[in-house]
């Protein structure tokens, strides 16, 4: 049965690969970056065991400690990732608990994050070659390692799953736990610069890792090699404990998912009559289409996710310019916060799914969609992009730079939505379905999806060019005359990419709409 559920697996996205080739080559050029990466930590492996023991020994143990940690995060970050091995799909299966907790062991340890870990750790031997008591103790350690990281990852989905019955728990639960790895390095940095960090304590630390669940299994080689066969052996057992309590914590955690599967409605009573958005916004083809857009920018998390990081782009950048005068590099938030929000819409109609054939029935022309989508966009993001261009002027008192960066602001934010007006007309990529988590990505589609960020980062920013030259010059200049004239430049030229994207994206979306929808249904069934 779990050879059976192994091809299945493979067999599923060996079908989803074939489908489509540009997804193929995104898989393959990301099997190729793996394995670039893989190649680096062998050789650094090899490297490693010419040097002496005691640092060997801290850089396996603090980079074992991170894999391990690395592993029982990411199911908060992304619920059901691996849907293919779903246990709720599995339940059907004639097979004990047991054997299927086994199953989906063994599929983690076969994807491709299993395969790089487990091919990273059993490099290690690269390294404890050099000292013979090691290798001993890399036998039982390194499958203890590899198989610790896998079972944490299914128990704390398990768990997460079981807390969190209700969707919008997950969904919710996916979008903060991002929030303070977008502000990990300012985090790490404060806490180097609030504690006398010097190699004896980085030392202190990694031991005290050594005796915990995270570090236990990485650092048994490390004692026997220098002769603690006590430390080794008590490490051992934390080690083997830790993977005993995991998994129990899964066991008991996935049969009561199974017995009471989550539900995945998120509907809520609401009054007779209470329209939302909809109630509000002018009738017609382009108000409804404006009411449902901004009602999934309010209410979806996949559309919200893509919102973090704006408000937190103030905060990083005072954080990088705190010894100096932070005014000047604040400025630049409105710009900022332009570039990376005004980009998130270039394939919007993907997040409609096949219901974006309900609104083709409808005959509503695709001016009318660009207008729409793009309004409730803007009235989400303006505010926002505003506020990061006036607060630092008025906290700063000093006016005079404040229309170039309007300008600029404003100007990347319209020349953004007019690009992606053209390109959401013509692209559909796949995305989380409803009730899934947001971070959720399909085999393949990271790369392609980079590639089309840049492309279109490129285009905005090239059309957008002049207002952000002429700012810049007058912002490091002080030149007041330049710095009206990029405001005005930012602002008119913007608008024209705008209403040039809605005009040119309308008309060739009324040409491509069935072609988006076939699309959309293939990737449904994929």
């Amino acid at each position: 049965m779990v050879a059976t559920l192994l091809r299945l697996r493979f067999r599923v996205l060996g079908n989803q690969l074939a489908r489509s080739p540009w997804q193929l080559i995104g898989f393959l050029f990301g099997a190729l970056y793996g394995l670039g990466v893989l190649a680096g930590i062998v050789a650094a492996l090899v490297f490693l065991g010419f040097a002496d023991l005691q640092l060997a020994s801290d850089i396996i143990i603090g980079a074992g400690s991170m894999v391990t940690l690395g592993w029982a995060l990411v199911p908060l970050l992304a619920f059901g990732v691996d849907t293919t091995l779903d246990p709720e799909r599995l339940v059907v299966f004639p097979m004990t608990l047991g054997r299927m907790m086994v199953a989906l062991t063994v599929a983690g340890v076969c994807g491709i994050p299993g395969i790089i870990t487990s091919v990273a750790t059993l490099a290690t031997i690269a390294t404890w070659a050099h000292w013979p008591a090691a290798i001993a103790a890399w036998v039982l350690s390194a499958p203890l390692a590899v198989l610790t990281a896998v079972v944490a990852s299914r128990a704390v989905a398990a768990l997460a799953s079981g807390l969190g019955s209700g969707r919008r728990f997950r969904e919710v639960s996916g979008i903060l736990i991002f929030i303070p790895i977008i502000l990990a390095g300012p985090i790490i940095a404060a806490l180097a610069t609030g504690f006398a960090v010097n190699i004896d304590s980085v030392r202190a630390l990694l031991a005290v890792l050594g005796w915990t669940p995270l570090g236990a299994a990485w650092a048994i080689p490390a004692d026997a090699a220098s002769g603690d066969l006590l430390a080794a052996g008590a490490k051992l057992l934390i080690a083997l404990a830790t993977l005993g309590v995991l998994w129990l914590v899964w066991r008991s955690s996935l049969a009561r998912s199974l017995v009471r599967p989550h539900q995945n409605s998120a509907g809520s009573a609401v009054k007779p009559g209470a329209l939302g958005w909809f109630g509000r916004v002018p009738t017609g083809a382009a108000g409804a289409i404006f009411a449902r857009s901004l009602t999934y920018w309010t209410k979806d998390p996949r559309y919200l996710r893509q919102l973090i990081g704006a408000p937190l782009v103030p905060l990083l950048l005072w954080f990088y310019a705190r010894n100096g005068d932070p005014w000047g590099p604040l400025s630049f938030a409105g710009p900022i916060i332009a570039v990376i929000i005004g980009i998130v819409v270039y394939a919007d109609i993907s997040y409609d799914g096949t219901a974006f054939g309900t609104q083709l029935i409808t005959g509503a022309s695709g001016r009318a969609d660009r207008i729409g989508r793009m309004l409730a966009a803007g009235a989400v993001a303006l505010p926002l992009v505003l506020l990061a261009a006036v607060l630092p002027f008025v906290f700063s008192g000093d006016w005079t730079q404040f229309p170039g960066i309007l300008g600029m602001s404003v100007g990347i934010l319209l020349t953004c939505y007019g690009v992606c007006a053209v390109t959401s007309a013509q692209l559909v990529v796949p995305v989380a379905g409803s009730g899934d988590n947001p971070f959720k990505r399909v085999p393949g589609t990271t790369f392609l999806q980079g590639l089309a960020f840049m492309g279109i980062w490129l285009v905005a920013l090239v059309l957008s060019a002049p207002a952000v030259v002429i700012g810049l010059i007058g912002f490091f200049t002080a030149s007041a005359m330049l710095s009206g004239i990029a405001g005005l430049v930012g602002i008119v030229l913007g608008s024209a990419v705008f209403v040039g994207g809605i005009l040119l994206g309308g008309r060739m979306l009324d040409r491509s709409a069935p072609l988006l929808l076939s699309r959309l249904k293939a990737m449904k069934n994929a």
